[in-house]
Parts: C-alpha cells; structure tokens; sequence
C-alpha cells in the first residue's frame, strides 16, 4: 500500500478517527450517507470456502439487473475477492470512489487501492474497523436502493463494526453448505445477528447437489437439505438452495452474472428462486408507508 494513502486514510486511534472531535464528525457522515441508502443488507458466514463472497457478488449483480441502483462493499479486508467476481480485477486507485460495473452496480474494496494484490493486509482489528467506516463516511456512493456488504468469515471486528455502522440494516443473509461442518458455525452466525437485533432475512443453502450440464441429472456431492433443515430448527427463512456448478466458478473468475447466458438453466432459475424470496421477504418487513413509496 503506497505511503500517501496510509498517511492519509490509516486511523490513528482505535475510534479510527483521532480525537472524539473527529470521530464524531465521522459519524455524523455515516449517518448521512446511511440515510440515502433504502436497503442494506448484510452477507455472512460462519466459516470460509462456502461461496459467501460468490452469493454477495451476484446477489449484487442480480439486483442491478433488475434496476435497482446497488452498492456492493468489500468488508473482506484480509481476502477481498469482489473486484476479480465484479470483473475488476487488477484495478487500481488512489482515492476513495466507488468503481462503476454497470450504471446502476458501483463497487468498492480494498483491493483497489493496494499496490500489490499478493500483499497481505496485516492490520489489527481496530484498523481494519476504521477502514471499513471510513468506506461509508467518505466514499460517494449516492442514493442507492440496496448496499450489499460481504462481511469476512465469522463474527469478528469487521461484522461488528459493520452491525454497529448500520444499526437500520436490513439485516443478514447466511451462506451454508450443507454439511455439518458448515452449519455448526452458521448457527453462531445467526445468534451474532440476534445478538446484534438485526433481522436474520434468510439461509442460502449453496452447493446443493451437482446438476449434470449434460444429462440434467442430480447428485448430492455434499448432501443436500442441510441448510433449510438448520434455518427450520433456527426460526429463520430460509431462502433456496444453489447448485455446485463448474459454471459457476468460471464466471465469477471472468467477472461475469449468473444470470447471464453463461449459466445452465438450474443455476439461473435456483439463484432467481433465492433472489426472489429474498426481496418478498423484504417486502414483508417494510411498514406500509415504505410499501406505498
């Protein structure tokens, strides 16, 4: 990372603003910038290589196919993998700016402003905390209808500085596998949400089953039913199952949608399903008035 941005975006305190004074002023713009985003919803899982990153991007990607102007944040300050899913990898940055995929899709990561993508970012808690604030107080993002945030694997710093920054969120979306290994976690995932009295808007179920690209048929590599069996037992929705699909990998390396002419017809017709059970259940949530807007 060059020296001119960490002179000037590293925070120099643990309230990652310097004196109250300035934290405050921080807040304030939050608050603001906040204030102009209808919907944030925030992507979680409990532990990693379970497609979390790939269900944010395309989740982000499906909402702007739809028309709805849509941030998507790399809060995966130690792994960010949104530019190369967004087809941006390789970018790079020397202030503060979303970075626009589509008109209606802008992203923003820390990956756009280090000189060296193979570099680690060996940061303590707090610094990556007062990063990712200042991800929302000082980038433009604008008025958008959703901002989805990939959270990092677990229920550390990152998804507490992002629960705390967005108190009105939305709330969370939890990315499983099927299997048990995945799930023990998940389930702390969701109780970090309850603890945290943001709303758990549903389980994705990824990797569920593999659906031959040649014959259609179905095999349950990693099991299947998992997922929706835990949101059950948790009182929580649960929002479908997508496919392990060798589709999938190869578009999020090309930067490209699901729900583009790349995927088979499973993997569309699976993530639309998730897609569209999520926002009903958006739709649910809003109070007349936002409904009449």
């Amino acid at each position: 990372m060059s020296d001119p941005w960490r002179a000037r975006y590293q925070p120099s305190s643990d309230r990652a603003g310097g004196t109250a004074g300035e934290y405050e002023q921080q807040e304030q713009r939050i608050r603001e910038k906040s204030a102009n985003i209808l919907h944030k919803i925030l992507v979680l899982s409990g532990k990693g290589g379970v497609g979390k990153s790939t269900v944010a991007a395309h989740l982000a990607w499906a909402l702007a196919l739809r028309g709805s102007r849509t941030g998507l944040l790399d809060a995966d300050i130690n792994g960010p993998t949104i530019p190369l899913l967004m087809g941006l990898a390789g970018q790079r940055f020397r202030v503060l700016e979303p970075v626009a995929v589509l008109e209606q899709l802008q992203v923003m990561s820390i990956a756009f402003l280090l000189d060296d993508p193979d570099s680690p970012t060996i940061w303590r808690g707090p610094l990556k905390g007062g990063v990712i604030r200042q991800f929302i107080a000082d980038v433009e993002w604008g008025p958008l209808d959703y901002l989805v945030v990939d959270l990092p694997p677990g229920t550390g710093d990152e998804p507490l500085t992002v629960g705390q920054m967005f108190p009105d969120a939305d709330g969370g979306v939890i990315v499983t596998t099927p299997q048990e290994a995945s799930l023990s976690v998940c389930r702390k995932a969701i109780n970090f949400l309850h603890a945290l009295k943001l709303p758990v808007l549903g389980v994705i179920e990824n990797m569920s089953g593999f659906v031959c690209p040649h014959c259609g048929q179905r095999t349950d590599v990693l099991m299947s039913g998992g997922g929706e069996d835990m949101a059950a037992r948790m009182g929580v929705p649960f929002l479908g199952r997508v496919p392990l699909a060798p589709e999938i990998a190869a578009l999020g390396d090309q930067g490209r949608p699901l729900l583009g002419p790349g995927a088979s017809e499973a993997v569309r017709l699976a993530f639309s399903a998730t897609v569209d059970e999520l926002l009903r259940g958006l739709q649910q949530r809003q109070s007349p008035a936002q409904a009449a807007e």
